[in-house]
């Protein structure tokens, strides 16, 4: 799209540059044809621009709808990996607690015997 964009910028100004060298007009009618050329040159990098702005929009939107899509995805792994962790520790508290219970129970009945 730039090569394009700039073949077209030089090819408009080369060509206006050799039509003012040989066409044997007058200096006011240059004049106009030069204004007329820079005119033209004008508009069409303006359509280009306007036209490579849409590009870039295009593929901006795509990208960003693609990293919000990854970003959805990291986030809901994360939170059931959260809540497998979340649950393998609880299950160990609990185990530790009966082990607990079972060691004071144990230490209550030896200190009674005593």
């Amino acid at each position: 799209m730039r090569n394009t964009f700039l073949g077209v910028v030089a090819g408009t100004a080369l060509g206006a540059a050799m039509g003012i060298l040989f066409a044997p007009d007058k200096g006011s009618k240059t004049r106009k044809t030069i204004i007329k050329e820079a005119e033209n040159t004008k508009n069409k990098i303006a359509d280009q621009a306007s036209e490579f702005a849409d590009v870039v929009a295009k593929k901006v939107n795509v990208k960003k709808a693609t990293l919000e899509e990854q970003i959805e995805s990291i986030v809901t792994d994360s939170t059931h990996k959260s809540d497998d962790l979340i649950d393998a520790l609880e299950k160990k508290l609990e185990i530790l607690k009966t082990k607990n219970r079972h060691f004071r129970n144990s230490t209550k009945s030896k200190t009674a015997a005593v």
